[in-house]
C-alpha cells in the first residue's frame, strides 16, 4: 500500500478532476467511482441518494455530490449549532446544514482540494448562504480550535484517509463534550480480499480504504467517542457497504 502522502495525492487528483468536470459543464452524474447505479438500478453513490426536498435546498451543490449517503438526514441539527463537514466537496451538505442551524449557527466545510473549494464557494454564493465558510486543510490536521464545533458530519470521505485513527481523534478534539458525530461512510467486509485492498483506484473510489465495522468502532472508542451506532444502508461493492455511523463525544 502506498504511503500517506501518495494516497492523499491520488485522492486529491481524482477529486480535482471531478470538480473540473462539474465546472466545465460535464454530466453531474459522472463521478470518481466506477458506477453510481448497480445493474438492478440501485443507486449507490451521488445525488440520486438525496430526496427531492433535500436536493432542492442545495441545488447544484447536491447535483455534484460524490457521496454514499445523506448525513444531514440523520445528524439532527438544531438552530444555532456549529457544524463541521469533513471533506465537504461541492458543498451540498454544508448548504443543507446551513438551513438547519439558521443565521445564529455556522457551518464549516473542510476540503484539501482547491478545485472543490472554489466550486463550493461559488455554490454558496449562488445560494446566498451567509453562515458558511470553506477552509482548506487535511482531515488529519483540522485547522480549528479544540471544542469549537457541536456536530461533525462527512459523506463518504473518512474512508479515503490513510490513517483513520488520526482523523477520528482530530474530529473528537474539535468537538465539544456531548457533541455529535454523524457521517455516511463505507464499511469493509471482514473478508475483503488482498487484491481489492491493494487497488489504489478502488481506494480513491472509497472501497479499499474502508475499515471493517469492528475496526471503526475501536477507532472511535480510542478517539474519545461513545454511544457508537452503525446502520447499514446499501451495498456498494461485493466487499463493502455504505453505512450511517453516529457517536457522541465523551
Amino acid at each position: 500500500m502506498a504511503d500517506q502522502a501518495d494516497i492523499r495525492e491520488q485522492v486529491r487528483q481524482r477529486y480535482a478532476e471531478s470538480a473540473r468536470s462539474v465546472t466545465g459543464g460535464g454530466c453531474c452524474e459522472s463521478t470518481v467511482y466506477d458506477g453510481n447505479v448497480t445493474d438492478d438500478g440501485t443507486i449507490v453513490f451521488g445525488s440520486g441518494l438525496y430526496d427531492s426536498a433535500l436536493a432542492n435546498e442545495a441545488g447544484a451543490a447536491v447535483e455534484a455530490s460524490l457521496g454514499c449517503g445523506v448525513p444531514t438526514a440523520v445528524a439532527d441539527l438544531h438552530e444555532g449549532e456549529t457544524v463541521l463537514d469533513l471533506g465537504s466537496g461541492a458543498g451540498g451538505d454544508v448548504l443543507i446544514s446551513a438551513r438547519r442551524v439558521g443565521s445564529a449557527g455556522r457551518v464549516i466545510g473542510l476540503d484539501m482540494t482547491d478545485e472543490m473549494l472554489d466550486l463550493a464557494r461559488r455554490n454558496a454564493t449562488d445560494a446566498g448562504a451567509s453562515n458558511v465558510e470553506f477552509v482548506k486543510g487535511y482531515l488529519e490536521d483540522i485547522p480549528l480550535p479544540d471544542a469549537s464545533v457541536d456536530v461533525v458530519i462527512s459523506n463518504c470521505v473518512i474512508n479515503l484517509a490513510a490513517d483513520k485513527n488520526i482523523v477520528l481523534a482530530e474530529a473528537a478534539r474539535v468537538t465539544k463534550r456531548g457533541g455529535r458525530f454523524a457521517v455516511s461512510d463505507v464499511i469493509a467486509s471482514e473478508n475483503m480480499d488482498d487484491v481489492t485492498r491493494a487497488d489504489m483506484a478502488a481506494f480513491t473510489g472509497c472501497i479499499a480504504g474502508a475499515l471493517t465495522e469492528a475496526q471503526y468502532r475501536q477507532a472511535l472508542d480510542r478517539a474519545g467517542w461513545s454511544e457508537v451506532e452503525v446502520r447499514y444502508t446499501h451495498a456498494v461493492h461485493d466487499y463493502a457497504q455504505a453505512a450511517i455511523v453516529r457517536a457522541v463525544r465523551s
